[in-house]
């Protein structure tokens, strides 16, 4: 295999992988209701559309320290692609869905893979699988909306792109930024050059850069202080030890002017109704009650994609697949006794998180991640994973009907990982003018998932506009 057809994965991909987990894969799962779409359509589709993004060809390999992007040299989309016949009701599509959002993707191969279940009941589901490493929720979104168009007689315009790969420019850029942040060069000419001279990968240049810059981690650490220091949630039953098997449920379509209504009548955003929703179906779920539950702290991690925040030499390619997105920590008041009351103080923290530099630091920290001495990984872990009791991530679509296909899409919906011990992830989808809740969780964590479901939109009735 020639070194022109590799290319060194960026930190912010391989970061999860450092991750995986086979009792947690860390995949991203999205299901879609599509009526009419049969298998050779779909095979179709996939090979002339999907397959114009180069990297799905390739599959992450780890050499020495560092993970590189590979050609699959037996690569045949007959592996990534299951067609079940099978007639699913309702509930045995949710049990099927489960087991596969189970099931880690093998390693031997590209790490993506569709199902189509075209018998159904209620119409034809497409399942797929993606590894994170691959893309995060608004590169995937970004996917979708170019290859699904708005009329069954329209194809895609534009589409695909070309795997390319290279370290120098994110080392340069990275090396110019923290200069510019800290007042100081934190690799020395003269260290940098030893680096360039001695050094037979860029993979090895990054690691000198961030090796030097962890050897001054404390001034890193002062500056990041109030990031650093947010509080570990309140033991409760949402922080038990995992199972290891999560299963995953969504709701009915709401409409999104129900949502909107709230918004305008209360003066928030729409992402602050819907977070509010979550913390009041988290609240009864926790275990505690009392002063315990009157001084209880959870956070919920949140993805907020950073790209427009990004430097120019840092912000990817329009249609770019990879990760770009930071991660903040919403305080939950679960301790409030009322909806508005949720709703104000939602307002008030999501308004303070928004002027913060946390999504691009956390941004940074987790691209950081691999390419920093072992000892120093687990605070980083511990950072990100260990302060927070669920993941609630939010991704809205295209607000009109797309076709995939020829194939009209009716609904959409997905599930986000959730890494080290978190045992919750809710997601909240916007398409075509309605709204989904879905849940995965794990089986320890939470036994009740419709029920949970329920009391998210439970909590709409209780807000002016909201009836």
């Amino acid at each position: 295999m020639s070194h022109e057809q590799t290319h060194p994965m960026l930190p912010a991909d391989s970061a999860w992988l450092a991750l995986e987990n086979p009792r947690d894969p860390m995949a991203i799962t999205v299901m879609m209701r599509v009526d009419g779409l049969t298998a050779p359509r779909l095979r179709e589709f996939l090979r002339v559309y999907w397959m114009a993004w180069e990297r799905f060809r390739y599959m992450p390999v780890k050499r020495a320290a560092a993970w590189w992007w590979e050609p699959d040299p037996d690569f045949d989309l007959g592996h990534h692609l299951d067609v079940v016949l099978n007639r699913f009701t309702e509930a045995e599509l949710q049990d099927w869905v489960s087991a596969r959002l189970n099931q880690p993707l093998p390693f031997y191969r590209p790490l993506w893979k569709f199902w189509l279940a075209p018998n159904a009941e209620g119409g034809s589901v497409l399942l797929l699988r993606l590894h994170h490493c691959y893309a995060d929720g608004v590169s995937l979104t970004g996917i979708f909306d170019h290859l699904c168009p708005v009329s069954p007689q329209q194809h895609p315009a534009v589409y695909g792109a070309r795997q390319t790969g290279g370290l120098s420019p994110w080392v340069s850029a990275a090396k110019s930024h923290i200069e510019q942040l800290f007042g100081c060069d934190p690799v020395s000419e003269t260290a940098t050059d030893e680096v360039q001279a001695e050094s037979g990968t860029q993979w090895e240049q990054a690691g000198a850069l961030l090796d030097q810059l962890a050897r001054n981690g404390l001034k890193l650490v002062n500056e990041f202080s109030d990031f650093l220091a947010e509080p570990e949630d309140t033991p409760s039953d949402l922080k038990r030890p995992l199972s290891g098997r999560r299963h995953c449920r969504w709701s009915e379509p709401v409409p999104l002017e129900r949502f909107r209504s709230i918004a305008r009548a209360t003066r928030v955003t729409i992402n602050d109704v819907l977070l509010s929703c979550v913390a009041a179906a988290v609240r009864p779920r926790l275990g505690i009650s009392g002063t315990t539950l009157d001084d209880a702290v959870m956070h919920a991690a949140v993805p907020v994609d950073i790209r427009s925040r990004l430097p120019d030499d840092l912000r990817p390619e329009p249609g770019a697949l990879g990760n770009y997105f930071g991660t903040v920590f919403v305080p939950l008041p679960v301790d409030g006794e009322s909806a508005l009351e949720r709703l104000y103080r939602i307002k008030q923290e999501t308004r303070r998180l928004k002027k913060s530099w946390q999504p691009g630091i956390a941004w940074s920290l987790s691209a950081c991640s691999t390419l920093i001495p072992e000892p120093l990984r687990q605070p980083l872990s511990d950072i990100f994973y260990r302060k927070a009791s669920a993941v609630v991530s939010n991704v809205p679509g295209t607000p009109e009907v797309r076709y995939i296909a020829g194939c009209r899409i009716n609904e959409q919906m997905f599930w986000v990982p959730q890494a080290g011990n978190i045992g919750l992830g809710i997601s909240i989808v916007s398409y075509a003018g309605q709204v989904q809740f879905g849940v995965v969780a794990d089986d320890a964590i939470l036994a009740d998932p419709e029920d949970f479901l329920q009391d998210c939109l439970q909590e709409l009735s209780q807000f002016p506009g909201g009836s």
